[in-house]
């Protein structure tokens, strides 16, 4: 399985990413992404600002990942993750699954992304308009509930 997990401060092009991800590849027969972006928070935002150890969440991606890939049978594995300072409209992270079948790859990419919200080792703090100081972001119960799922899965789904 072709795997690439990747943290940097600069945009990327999804489409881009996913053009070379996939290039030449005959063996997929699904490709399912996701690509989160700032929002502005209906003009209340300035940006986030995100703070990372990159090679302590670097490793730890790349465990989930290799976890994604022995749960599911994927051909190729993208996680592209930023940090700094991201302003709304801008990418923050995108992941790719791709796998011969549509389940494979639509398990793998929800469960990677559950990771990410949830247990991936970010921290985030808001950069507001009005010159008040930023929140960091907490999670939200929601996403908490989400990732349960995959705690009481049992080997590959």
């Amino acid at each position: 399985m072709h795997k690439i997990v990747r943290l940097q401060k600069t945009a990327f092009d999804a489409a881009a990413e996913v053009a070379s991800l996939t290039a030449g590849r005959k063996d997929i027969g699904a490709l399912v992404t996701f690509t989160g972006h700032c929002r502005d928070e209906a003009g209340a935002l300035a940006g986030l600002e995100i703070e990372v150890y990159p090679e302590m969440a670097e490793a730890e991606i790349e465990r989930v990942a290799y976890e994604a890939a022995r749960r599911w049978p994927l051909e190729a594995l993208l996680v592209i993750h930023r940090h700094g300072e991201i302003r709304p409209g801008e990418p923050i992270v995108l992941v790719a699954a791709a796998a011969e079948h549509r389940a494979a790859a639509f398990a793998a990419a929800e469960f990677l992304m559950d990771y990410l919200k949830t247990a991936a080792p970010f921290w985030k703090k808001t950069r507001r308009n009005d010159g008040h100081p930023g929140d960091w972001v907490a999670a939200r119960e929601e996403d908490d509930v989400a990732v349960q799922k995959w705690q009481t899965a049992p080997g590959k789904s």
